[in-house]
């Protein structure tokens, strides 16, 4: 499994001319630094004297980021798998019509499930966004750049999933479920482009005092 390679290794492995792991698994560990990182800011936050009033709320952000960080990793070795069905599917052999059409309708199946888990990552890094909001408007001000890095990995990776399963879409002839695709991803990109904003506009305004 990747997830249990040092770090280094997977670099290397991404780095090499294997077609996995690839970008949908990069999104997801940018993804996962992420969260990491506005967890970072709520245990810097918990405990601490001044901050009182917010640690309930820290703590259940806390939860939060803590599952997706968890998540995350998985969804990478899910993204790897996808794809290595993907090209299985296309050394199936088509010297006849009915080989042909049973490696089409393969290949149909395996394109969607290579197009859900980039948005299943993107779903997840957007949620990385909207909790980075609370944390840095409520988190320790002495980590507020944290809270803006978490945005901003959270956005730029949910930027990363979606480009996968845009390369995956246009291989589906299935209209409805490309415009449904579509729509989610709209959905998704323009709710973490409003959020980002804000979290780095209470971010530079902690950073100037």
């Amino acid at each position: 499994m990747f997830t249990d390679q040092a770090l280094n290794q997977f670099l290397d492995a991404l780095a090499s001319k294997e077609p996995v792991p690839g970008g949908g698994s990069g999104a997801a560990l940018a993804g996962a630094l992420g969260a990491a990182l506005v967890s970072m800011v709520c245990n810097l936050t918990i405990g601490k004297k001044g901050y009182e009033a917010v640690e309930q709320e820290m703590r259940g952000i806390l939860a939060q980021t803590e599952a997706i960080r968890e998540q995350l990793p998985r969804l990478l070795e899910a993204d790897t798998q996808a794809y290595g069905q993907v090209m299985a599917a296309y050394r199936l052999p088509r010297n006849t019509d009915e080989e042909k059409a049973t490696r089409e309708a393969l290949l149909q199946e395996r394109f969607k499930a290579a197009a859900d888990v980039p948005m299943r990552i993107a779903e997840r890094c957007g949620q990385v966004v909207q909790l980075a909001l609370p944390a840095a408007r409520l988190g320790n001000k002495w980590a507020v750049s944290d809270a803006g890095v978490g945005a901003l990995l959270g956005k730029a990776s949910l930027r990363s999933a979606l480009l996968n399963v845009e390369i995956n879409l246009a291989s589906i002839n299935d209209a409805a479920y490309v415009a449904e695709a579509q729509r989610k991803m709209a959905e998704l990109e323009a709710a973490a482009a409003e959020t980002e904003a804000q979290v780095m506009e209470i971010v530079h305004k902690t950073i100037a005092g």
